[in-house]
């Protein structure tokens, strides 16, 4: 929501910490603009990556509003003065509603509370030029696969990829591989369904067997507030040490007190949460591991030991300018690292600047 509103919306904190008086009754001079003191030539239209790691930053100072003290003002106080109720009705009134609706509060009188929250990991499983998997016979499409991600998020690509797969990819891919497929490849692939579908049926059988004394939401919050403080918007070598170092410890802990609501015997959320909270421990491992291994900052993965005197994401396109595929090398062993190189024809990739 805060994406397009920040292009007339200002957002800003109290100056002192622990301030709880209503935003009204802060005047302006103890107020912090903090994006547009910081970045007077780009103010409040830096890159999300900046501004969500600018608030991130004076919530962590303990100058967050809002009952749980991790939130940030967007006030249209100034926009409404300079163009009326009208133009922003206009421009943003159904996202107004939304708010209104979600939160109960009026937008119009009093600025929102936002925070930065989870976006895409950014990731996906690795496919060949006509979309298939490392498992023969198993094509992957839409965000699914790796193809079309970079550093941060296209507008409307999720929906591009997945219309662009299937109906232009897989039909000039797939027919192939099914046109010259032999006996020999049909009962390897089948042998390799079987032997994931073998596997996934252990693990539910497991999962419900446990009968463990925390729900799968506790261990859920506790893996991604791990991930968030190591592996979010901001990360040190010393942080994401600690991360796959406690990580292991939470997924031994879920796979011996984890607790599944209802059975097997019919469809199961609960169960299916679980089985999906199960693979997140290996996804937030990966997510870390891969961070640890990248010392620059670029796009939205800022590495704190890489940034220039101002602040700045500090890039090294000479030894990182590859896509990292992550090959998996069996259960208990580290996975291997396969670089993919970056070749920049036209446009070159630059350090960038707001200030």
């Amino acid at each position: 929501m805060s994406e397009s509103l920040r292009n007339d919306g200002r957002i800003w904190v109290p100056k002192r910490k622990g301030d709880t008086r209503a935003p009204g009754e802060i005047p302006v001079d103890e107020r912090d603009y903090f994006l547009e003191r910081k970045y007077p030539a780009f103010g409040n239209l830096v890159p999300r990556d900046v501004a969500s790691r600018n608030a991130k930053a004076v919530c962590d100072e303990g100058r967050g509003v809002g009952p749980s003290g991790y939130g940030v003002y967007l006030d249209f106080r100034s926009a409404l003065q300079r163009l009326g109720r009208a133009v922003i009705d206009e421009r943003y009134g159904n996202l107004f509603e939304m708010y209104a609706d979600i939160t109960g509060e009026d937008p119009y009188t009093a600025p929102m509370r936002i925070y930065p929250a989870s976006h895409y990991t950014m990731g996906g499983l690795w496919v060949d030029y006509n979309l298939m998997s490392t498992v023969p016979g198993l094509y992957v499409i839409g965000e699914a696969n790796f193809s079309d991600h970079g550093a941060n998020r296209l507008g409307a690509s999720a929906l591009m990829q997945g219309l662009a797969d299937g109906y232009f990819i897989l039909p000039n891919t797939i027919g192939d591989y099914l046109a010259t497929t032999q006996f020999e490849k049909i009962e390897t692939t089948h042998a390799a369904f079987r032997s994931v579908e073998a596997e996934v049926a252990a693990n539910t059988r497991r999962l419900l067997e446990i009968q463990g004394t925390r729900s799968v939401d506790s261990f859920h919050r506790e893996l991604g507030k791990l991930v968030w403080e190591h592996c979010g918007m901001g990360r040190t070598a010393e942080g994401l040490k600690q991360a796959l170092a406690k990580i292991p410890e939470l997924r031994e802990q879920y796979w011996k007190d984890v607790r599944v609501l209802g059975d097997g015997d019919e469809f199961n959320q609960s169960l299916e949460k679980a089985g999906r909270v199960g693979d997140f421990f290996e996804l937030a491992e990966l997510m870390c591991r891969d961070a640890l291994e990248r010392n620059e900052s670029c796009g939205g993965h800022f590495r704190e030991e890489c940034q220039t005197p101002e602040g700045e994401a500090l890039r090294n396109d000479a030894e990182y300018s590859y896509v990292s595929a992550w090959e998996f090398r069996g259960a208990g062993n580290a996975p291997a690292l396969n670089k993919e190189p970056l070749e920049f024809e036209y446009v070159h990739p630059s350090q960038r600047s707001y200030k």
